[in-house]
């Protein structure tokens, strides 16, 4: 069996993980080029953890800007088995007020020039993606919220848009029409990526603001997601302290599928695969490329 190793990246807000143990930085090089900072190896537990800041230290990477490949191939490269974002995000409902965190299981995708596949002309494939979020994963969150009396919701629809503005009204006023939950500017390609990886993934949205569309809140703006993050980080870190600490040491088998989300996904026959393509998927599809 597989050693599970957890993964975690911080976004607005998280640009660290207190309560690691014997911490190491390493700067691990990825073919598809710099990721957003050097990866920190830690213990919580018997738990290894490997922490990325997805905007960079000092939050240098504006949510279009960053290297979204890069950042999966080198915890891909870093042994990471399942991995958790944790993401600042606008609700679309009374309920999912300032401070709460959403465990979201659906995604839409709104962005547009991001890459957003490892895959492409030379070596095709295409994954199951219908369920985006490892539910067992997600479950053992939602249990290290109850076990440290962190209030979550379980469930719910992320839209991710492009950015870097926040919504126009007539925009927020649709997507909550559509149903959506909250909106964020960075789940994806993220789940994408992990999924092509074959690394089960799940999300602790953080809940900063009410988007623009309620008639009794000020309109987003930076100072107010800031704020709400930066006084929500200490929780979320001690909601990963405890997912840690109960993390079993073997990784588990995702009813999604994603520890095995490229069995028959690769289109293109060995002998017309590019070999430098081929050859930068060592570390996402080794598995079965290499079969």
């Amino acid at each position: 069996m597989t050693a599970a190793v957890l993964g975690v990246i911080g976004g607005s807000g998280v640009y660290d993980l207190p309560g690691l143990e014997d911490i190491r930085e390493e700067a691990i090089s990825s073919p598809w080029g710099e990721p957003s900072d050097a990866l920190r190896f830690g213990r919580i537990g018997k738990t290894q953890v490997v922490f990325l800041a997805r905007h960079g230290r000092g939050h240098r990477l504006s949510p279009s800007g960053i290297n979204y490949r890069a950042n999966i191939d080198v915890l891909k490269r870093a042994g990471v088995t399942d991995l958790v974002a944790i993401s600042a995000c606008g609700s679309f409902r009374n309920e999912l007020h300032p401070g709460l965190f959403v465990l979201v299981d659906q995604f839409v995708d709104r962005t547009h020039g991001r890459a957003s596949s490892f895959f492409g002309n030379g070596c095709v494939a295409h994954v199951p993606f219908a369920h985006p979020v490892g539910p067992v994963l997600q479950r053992r969150i939602v249990d290290a919220a109850v076990a440290e009396q962190i209030a979550v919701h379980k469930g719910g629809t992320y839209v991710c848009m492009e950015g870097p503005q926040f919504s126009t009204l007539a925009e927020s006023k649709g997507y909550k029409a559509a149903g959506y939950d909250v909106i964020g500017m960075t789940n994806l390609p993220e789940a994408k990526l992990a999924r092509e990886a074959e690394i089960t993934f799940a999300t602790i949205a953080m809940v900063t603001d009410f988007d623009c569309w309620h008639p009794n809140h000020d309109d987003v703006d930076v100072a107010s997601v800031v704020a709400v993050a930066r006084a929500n980080a200490d929780k979320a870190a001690r909601l990963v302290a405890r997912l840690a600490r109960d993390f079993p040491a073997e990784r588990e088998e995702c009813p999604a599928g994603s520890h095995r989300a490229l069995d028959g996904a690769i289109m293109t026959a060995e002998s017309h695969r590019d070999p430098e393509l081929v050859a930068k998927l060592d570390a996402v599809a080794g598995r079965v490329l290499k079969a």
